[in-house]
């Protein structure tokens, strides 16, 4: 065999754990996890699939080049080929199997992802879909994704229900449907001609070396994971089943019904007390508590600890616990494909409630030790506690803290930059409030935080965060300008207010659109100040 350069993988595999609620990482570390099928193209050949679920072997020419760092290996959505290899190389082939970085570093069970290439971030950077399917489609690809694929993956990659027709067993195996199996295989080899496709139709479209070095490096942060206090994160789980449970009895006893977590019959419920609920979302029932007599009020507000959702953190972090307790895969490459910007899975790191508690220390070390009596006794609403905790269930090792940052006003600040709207930088050198500075230019009068016309500072804050990038009165509303006190009638000539204050960051706008479909109509390549578009 030829020195091998390049590798094309795409695996199928069996697990009993939910690979989309835990995670790769958690899934392919499960003691019962197995490799089904390995296709692989060598050096751009045709692909080959081995069955290891039937007893075939990879050549070791294979296994040695998967951990090869002179040799680039390509999958589709590659992070989980990259980890599934890792752990089963780890396991059966641990003369094949090397990691990276240092000793004490927590990425010493993978393989080092700077030898590999996601075609889904190629097809990504190019503005196509997340999907492998609909990537073919686009494309229009001769070879497509064979779509029994989904049904097959039911019935060999996850667990079956024991029933007697089939003989009560757990687990689907070839032997159990060898015509299904066959049709297994195609698909999997079909899977690796398609993505050879892809790299080959979009060859002429490379991603740039600077963002295969971004990609690399969300891979080593997903590797690395986060360390997650078990005992908290556990008992938080427990703590909240007990509340919950108690609060459904308290519901049942006061309004009599069967379930009251349930929307109809809460809705039901309302009305028969003259109350319409158009929807029980959270700023509906706020509003909806603020004009109720007590005894409804008391009902809403309990259904609103029912329905707290951010304590669901803590199951997600329990799910994808890997062994040593950290939560990997917290982050997905190009997660908004238009922006190249990254995205939240499963724990969803980037949207955490905030604590605001100032015992917070104490009220954690009650329900690490899992004291709900004692919790419950010094909290009135249990649920907010737990909402609070949820960012204390991440920790560092010991030595070393976390830090909590986040970019001042970066949004407002880049985009005068890149628009030259100079005013507006002048605000940001000079270390002054935005907020008030636009406020300020908008109505015509000094602005100050906690002086002169204070007020109209939340107006400034508020059309800063909505307008800025080619929002009108929807994203006003969206952005909660209803509910901070503004009216309906105020929203329109708000906008009118700040686009006249802000006339290059306007004009901006159009010079982007107007390159954008000179450079997608035309094919054209342009460019409006430090940026090009092409």
């Amino acid at each position: 065999m030829d020195k091998i350069t390049k590798l094309s993988l795409d695996l199928e595999t069996y697990s009993p754990a939910d690979l989309q609620k835990c995670g790769v990482y958690r899934y392919s570390e499960d003691p019962e996890f197995e490799i089904l099928l390995l296709c692989v193209s060598v050096n751009d050949m045709p692909p080959t699939v081995y069955d290891l679920a039937c007893g075939e072997n990879v050549p070791e020419e294979i296994l040695a080049a998967i951990s090869d760092e002179n040799c680039i290996k390509w999958a589709f959505n590659a992070n989980f080929e990259r980890i599934c290899l890792s752990n089963w190389l780890f396991k059966y082939h641990p003369e094949h199997f090397c990691s990276y970085s240092v000793p004490e570093d927590t990425v010493g069970r993978y393989l080092d992802p700077s030898s590999w290439r996601c075609s889904m971030v190629l097809a990504l950077y190019n503005g196509l879909p997340r999907s492998l399917e609909q990537v073919g489609a686009v494309l229009g690809l001769s070879e497509q994704k064979l779509k029994e694929g989904k049904e097959l993956i039911r019935y060999f990659c996850v667990p079956c229900k024991a029933t007697k027709s089939n003989g009560g067993r757990t687990r689907n195996l070839p032997e159990h449907s060898p015509q299904r199996w066959g049709l297994f295989k195609k698909y999997n080899k079909r899977d690796v001609e398609v993505e050879m496709q892809i790299q080959k139709r979009l060859q002429k479209y490379p991603v740039p070396a600077n963002v295969w070095e971004e990609y690399h490096l969300d891979q080593e942060i997903n590797d690395r994971g986060i360390l997650c206090d078990a005992a908290l994160v556990r008992n938080a789980i427990k703590i909240d089943e007990l509340s919950k449970s108690k609060i459904t009895d308290l519901l049942k006893e006061k309004t009599h019904l069967e379930n009251p977590n349930s929307v109809a019959q809460m809705k039901a419920f309302l009305e028969e007390n003259n109350v319409k609920a158009p929807s029980l979302g959270k700023k509906d029932v706020a509003e909806l508590m603020k004009s109720a007599d007590k005894n409804i009020a008391e009902v809403l507000s309990l259904r609103q600890k029912l329905a707290k959702s951010s304590v669901r953190k803590y199951q997600a972090m329990d799910n994808a616990m890997c062994g040593d307790l950290r939560c990997r895969g917290m982050f997905l490459f190009y997660g908004a494909n238009r922006s190249g910007r990254f995205s939240g899975r499963i724990v969803q790191l980037q949207n955490l409630p905030q604590n605001h508690m100032e015992d917070l220390s104490e009220a954690r070390s009650l329900v690490k030790s899992g004291d709900y009596d004692t919790l419950d006794l010094l909290y009135e609403n249990v649920p907010l506690v737990l909402s609070n905790l949820i960012r204390t269930a991440f920790i560092p090792r010991t030595g070393y803290k976390y830090i909590v940052a986040d970019f001042s006003a970066i949004e407002a600040r880049v985009l005068s930059h890149l628009a030259g709207e100079k005013w507006r930088s002048e605000v940001f050198e000079s270390g002054g409030d935005i907020y008030c500075a636009s406020a300020s230019k908008m109505f015509g009068v000094p602005v100050e935080k906690h002086g002169a016309n204070s007020h109209l500072r939340q107006k400034g804050k508020i059309a800063e965060l909505a307008l800025g990038y080619g929002g009108g009165v929807g994203a006003l509303k969206a952005m909660g300008a209803i509910e901070m006190g503004l009216c309906e009638e105020e929203l329109q000539p708000l906008v009118n207010s700040w686009r006249q204050s802000n006339p290059h960051i306007v004009e901006y706008w159009h010079e982007i659109d107007d390159a954008v479909k000179q450079a997608i109509q035309m094919r054209l390549p342009a460019k409006v100040g430090c940026i090009e578009v092409y």
